[in-house]
This record gives C-alpha cells, sequence and structure tokens, in this order.
C-alpha cells in the first residue's frame, strides 16, 4: 500500500521536483498546496497519510498552518522540509509537534526512509536538532499563561522575530530603524523572561500570539 502524501511549498519547482523524485516509489503525491491556507484545507479534504510541510510560505506561513492542521486533525503525521538550519525555526517545530524536520538538500534516500518512519507514526527528529534547542524549549520565567504587558510595536516584533526574520529584516518589514528593532528584541526579552530570541520564538507559539 502507498503512502498518500501532500506536499506544500510555494515554489512550482520545488513541488515538481518533489513528485519527479518520489515517482516510482512507495510514497503517493496525492496533493499539492502553493501557501499555508490552501495546505490546511487541503490536508483537511484529503486526509493524507503525512503533510511534507515548507516553512516560509504565503497567507499563513508552514509552521502557523501546522497549528491550524493541529487543531483539526491532532494526529496528523506532519514532516516539516524547509531550505533554513535556523534555531528559531526547528524550536517553532518541535513546540508544534511534526514528527521531523529535514533540509531540502537532503537526498532521496533520506527524504523517503524519513517519510515512512513519519508516515508510520515514528519520531524522526535527531539528538543533534533536539539538543539545538533544548534550551529555548525550557519553561521561562512568565509561563504561557500569564499575561505580560508587551506594546503594541513589541507584539508586532515579536510576530516577526518568531517567523524567523533577522532584526534587520524586521527593521525592513515594520519600516522602523535597525536600532529601533534591537532595542525592542532586548525588552521583549527581559518581559517575557527569557535569555533569546530562539526562547521567545517558542513563548510567543504557545502563547499563540503566531
Amino acid at each position: 500500500m502507498s503512502i498518500r502524501v501532500l506536499t506544500a511549498d510555494d515554489h512550482e519547482v520545488v513541488r515538481a521536483g518533489l513528485r519527479a523524485m518520489l515517482a516510482g516509489s512507495d510514497i503517493e503525491v496525492i496533493g499539492e498546496a502553493a501557501n499555508g491556507n490552501q495546505a490546511v484545507s487541503a490536508t483537511l479534504a484529503l486526509c493524507p497519510d503525512l503533510v511534507l510541510l515548507d516553512i516560509r510560505l504565503p497567507d499563513d506561513d508552514g509552521l502557523s498552518a501546522m497549528g491550524r492542521i493541529r487543531i483539526e486533525r491532532p494526529k496528523q503525521p506532519i514532516l516539516v522540509l524547509s531550505t533554513y538550519d535556523n534555531p528559531t525555526y526547528i524550536a517553532r517545530a518541535v513546540a508544534l509537534g511534526p514528527g521531523g524536520y529535514l533540509l531540502k538538500s537532503c537526498t532521496r534516500d533520506e527524504l523517503c526512509s524519513t517519510i515512512r518512519r513519519v508516515a508510520s507514526g515514528e519520531n524522526a527528529w535527531t539528538r543533534e536538532e533536539l539538543r539545538r534547542v533544548t534550551g529555548a524549549l525550557a519553561v521561562p520565567r512568565f509561563s504561557s499563561d500569564v499575561e505580560v504587558p508587551l506594546t503594541q510595536r513589541e507584539s508586532e516584533v515579536l510576530r516577526q522575530l518568531a517567523h524567523g526574520l533577522t532584526n534587520r529584516e524586521i527593521a525592513q518589514a515594520l519600516h522602523i530603524s535597525y536600532e529601533t528593532v534591537k532595542e525592542h528584541v532586548q525588552h521583549i526579552l527581559r518581559k517575557v523572561g527569557v535569555s533569546d530570541r530562539t526562547q521567545a520564538a517558542v513563548w510567543a507559539v504557545r502563547k499563540q500570539i503566531v
């Protein structure tokens, strides 16, 4: 019996490449999505054995889409496939509970074997990946059910930070200076009670800010 997979990536060439790469195996691509909203609706409509999900997607990023899928289908097997070896992304992903996190530089054999493992309910996280984000997943000084008095601008910066943007990217997105972003990030870390931006991103996920 084949493993039915939904691929979600905003680049058509990547989706076509995945379909070609998986052809001839026991893994069948039954649907494709080009953005986060499509990923959610297609998952609910097709009930795939596994969702192969990119992180940076239009409309609703992959990690936000994963959170929405989790609400409707808590046991849905999901495998993240990303270009970014970014500890913030990895920590956010771990907090949402996918079966693993692969880079797009992986081989066909690595992709197929990981899809099989995650689709069967196994955990494909490596010890190194989990070690890198262990500190970020620790409970911060303020738990997610405690109200933290962030300003509107700090909340905007935190959302961008949790999406994995650098300070310079946040400055460009919000049309403010780089130094202002640095100041907002320091205020956020102090208010939330965490030591780095990755921990702040995980807190934001648990607080459902992103």
